[in-house]
């Protein structure tokens, strides 16, 4: 099942999400479902709480040459170890934002801890894409947005650019 990926505004996008206990077949299903409508947007990171669940967990496959083979990552109850000093300004945009893009300021680096979904405490740094994204999810997870890193013009604008989206959408 393709889940239906939320719009800004929704609400439920400015929640804080609440940890995972264990690893069971609804959460493997719920990482299924959610890689599979990342890759449908298409987009290279999908957080829980964008697809209505409201649990700490999200997939990310920033690999971008179409010829390479599919690396996903599942990160249940992540968390950031480590970041660089070193900072890196990356143009997002987010799957709950369809077309609208800004610049975000972030550490290249990080080092990400997470439970995967064979039950086992992993760690891996990443940089470049990936570190701008784990931390982009790892964001959502905390109700925080992509446009609450950059000025309030620009925020502003996007916002206003959502509604209006959204607004057009319910009428189709």
């Amino acid at each position: 099942m393709t889940r239906a990926i939320l719009l800004f505004p929704d609400p439920r996008l400015k929640k804080t999400c609440a940890p995972i206990g264990r690893i069971t077949p609804d959460i493997e299903a719920l990482a299924d479902d959610m890689l599979a409508a990342m890759y449908a947007a298409p987009g290279v990171g999908l957080a829980a709480p964008q697809v209505g669940v409201l649990s700490r967990l999200f997939v990310m496959d920033c690999t971008k040459d179409p010829e390479a083979p599919r690396a996903p990552v599942v990160m249940v109850n992540p968390e950031i170890v480590s970041t660089s000093d070193t900072l890196n300004v990356y143009e997002e945009g987010c799957l709950s934002f369809p077309d609208q893009y800004a610049d975000v300021t972030r550490p290249a680096e990080v080092r990400m801890r997470w439970t995967g979904l064979d039950g086992r405490v992993h760690e891996r740094d990443f940089d470049g894409l990936w570190a701008t994204c784990a931390q982009h999810e790892l964001d959502h997870l905390n109700g925080k947005l992509f446009i609450d890193h950059i000025g309030p013009m620009k925020r502003q604008l996007i916002a206003r650019r959502m509604t209006k989206i959204k607004r057009e959408l319910a009428r189709a």
